[in-house]
């Protein structure tokens, strides 16, 4: 039986919890035009740094575990939101251009 990706991502937070680490948990709440990850992907970050799952590409992903971070000493949710023209696309990460939302909250 294969286990769903998400599983696996959430049974990854649970195990960094479990060993007494802080972890947020990133979900795509919404995109807009062409994004790389659906609304309901998931990424776990550790307070380590380290990160399963997926919630976009490029440098997003990057801004996402720093904004993880912050919010995981902080322990307020917040959503953050990326989008770029076309033509900046690439620059960013967002090779297929578009807009994401990602909701990141502390996991308790």
């Amino acid at each position: 039986m294969h286990v769903n990706a998400d599983e696996d991502v959430l049974a990854q937070a649970a195990a960094w919890r479990g060993g007494g680490h802080a972890v947020a948990l990133a979900t795509v709440i919404g995109t807009w035009g062409s994004a790389p990850r659906a609304a309901g992907s998931h990424m776990a970050i550790c307070d380590t740094g380290a990160f399963v799952g997926s919630v976009s590409g490029g440098c997003v992903e990057g801004a996402v575990v720093h904004e993880a971070r912050e919010i995981m000493e902080s322990g307020e949710p917040k959503v953050l939101e990326y989008g770029v023209t076309d033509d900046m696309a690439w620059e960013v990460g967002l090779a297929c251009g578009g807009r994401v939302s990602i909701y990141v909250e502390p996991v308790s």
